[in-house]
């Protein structure tokens, strides 16, 4: 199909005008995973009042429907775009229809719904699906939405074996389990500090999780101290 038959060159468009030389070589550094030519070079601002731009509009709609994209950037203002869908159901239905074509950890983790925030009890099943999923980063997607939604008031300790037991190689994966022990470490200390004193996680993911809890501004110093007796 060609470009304009997949409603795209309105999005294509402004991103190219947008386009950094500099940051594109920076960004392909960052993104070592994902061809270099894939890159544009755009700056997430930029990116986000694109999406803005064409969220809702007629074009921006059949841009989510057209998928996969060629570049990067279309991607995340894809996801951009999600993020802005306030009914749940549409916005659940938007994520699970982009979710196989994120290939890279910035697409992944810049975007948040802000749909989800009103809907925990709907959404606690679909976190549980996407975090067992063998696709690397829907598995990453779902830890990342049970650390921002689910790490406060409606925490559960169970929520840990989650992640926990989560199995696989890829460094974004184990990156990401990392992240939300360290995160658990800062909002839910009691019930996750189990899982460092047990050595309930395997080495490397055991050291990141101290590495990023004691590099945390939200950790007390008093338990980084003792989370560095555990290394």
């Amino acid at each position: 199909m060609n470009e304009t038959g997949r409603n795209i060159d309105t999005i294509r468009r402004l991103l190219t005008e947008a386009r950094d030389e500099k940051y594109r070589a920076f960004q392909s550094k960052l993104v070592p995973n994902i061809d270099p030519e894939t890159v544009i070079g755009v700056r997430t601002p930029k990116m986000r009042e694109i999406a803005k731009k064409m969220f809702g509009t007629e074009e921006g709609s059949r841009f989510l429907k057209s998928l996969p994209h060629e570049y990067y950037e279309e991607n995340l203002v894809h996801f951009f775009m999600i993020a802005m869908i306030k009914d749940f159901k549409e916005c659940v239905a938007a994520v699970e229809d982009f979710l196989p074509f994120v290939d890279c950890w910035p697409v992944c983790d810049q975007s948040s719904p802000q749909a989800f925030k009103k809907h925990h009890e709907e959404l606690l099943p679909l976190i549980k699906k996407w975090i067992a999923s063998d696709h690397v980063y829907t598995a990453r997607f779902g830890i990342r939405m049970l650390m921002n939604e689910f790490l406060d008031k409606d925490f559960k300790a169970e929520y840990l074996d989650w992640v926990a037991s989560k199995q696989g190689e890829d460094y974004y994966l184990k990156m990401m389990v990392a992240w939300y022990f360290a995160t658990a470490l800062a909002k839910q200390y009691d019930a996750s500090v189990k899982y460092i004193e047990e050595k309930r996680l395997e080495p490397w993911i055991h050291k990141k999780s101290i590495q990023k809890a004691v590099e945390s501004f939200r950790v007390t110093e008093e338990h980084k101290v003792y989370l560095k007796s555990l290394r």
